[in-house]
């Protein structure tokens, strides 16, 4: 490690916060990494969202003088080629279909991030009334909780998505995933959250949250997301994941920096 470098700057989105812990994930899990330090440029920048930097750009990088180093976990996956790690949620059901949707349409159309969003919402409600829940057998740190599911979400952020609010006090940081289940009867109370947010009404829903260590899942299903990215497996595919506790660092503001 070149002790030179005092932290990485990563400006972008979600995605590119992914391929840069991607390329420091790569190094021996023994060896130091550096911080990381956001400007969130992207789309949704849940992960800045959930660190809480925002403010303007000129802000946050005068914020670097006197950061605060939060340490943020990993999710390690098993028995998934090609893909070891996610940082923001792994899940099944509606995600991964809205991914493969909004993929489908014509970019020319989609303008701006703020339109963007709005779009991904309301495809999203559509999606809601028109899925079929599917069975997942799951195992969380050792008890089962097996069911039919509209959505499963193993989560490290506190938002996903077009910016949804599904873990409100989830903490990166705290050595526990928030697991996210929603069986088909919060389809309406999954529904109201996501019109209200379409309306420009941000009240945090708390669906049944349950934390944990280590999973271990399969699903009824064809296609999971791993933080953006879409992949297909066998039906009743079984993987597991496992809390890393603390293999990445960022620069956060300071409290009270932004006031």
């Amino acid at each position: 490690m070149d002790e030179k470098v005092d932290f990485i700057v990563a400006a972008g989105g979600d995605g590119t916060t992914r391929k840069l812990t991607k390329q420091l994930l790569d190094r021996k899990l023994s060896e130091k990494t550096w911080p990381i330090a956001l400007l969130p440029l992207g789309t949704a920048n849940n992960i800045a969202q959930t660190l809480e930097i925002n403010g303007t750009t000129e802000e946050i990088i005068q914020s670097w003088h006197h950061a605060e180093i939060k340490k943020f976990d990993v999710g390690r996956i098993h028995h998934l080629p090609d893909t070891k790690f996610f940082l923001e949620s792994l899940g099944y059901g509606i995600f991964p279909f809205l991914i493969k949707k909004m993929k489908k349409l014509d970019k020319k159309e989609i303008e701006t991030p703020e339109i963007e969003l709005q779009t991904a919402l309301e495809v999203l409600h559509e999606i809601i009334f028109s899925y079929e829940p599917k069975q997942c057998n799951l195992k969380i740190d050792g008890v089962d909780h097996s069911g039919k599911f509209l959505l499963v979400e193993i989560m490290n952020t506190r938002l996903i998505g077009p910016n949804l609010f599904l873990s409100p006090h989830g903490d990166p940081g705290d050595g526990q995933f928030e697991i996210i289940l929603i069986p088909e009867n919060d389809k309406e109370k999954l529904a109201s959250y996501i019109s209200d947010k379409l309306k420009g009404i941000e009240v945090p829903y708390i669906f049944n949250q349950i934390k944990a260590k280590n999973i271990t899942i399969s699903w009824e299903g064809t296609h999971l997301h791993v933080d953006d990215e879409i992949i297909k497996i066998e039906k009743g595919k079984e993987i597991e994941i496992e809390l890393r506790e603390g293999l990445l660092e960022f620069l956060v503001p300071p409290k009270n920096h932004y006031k």
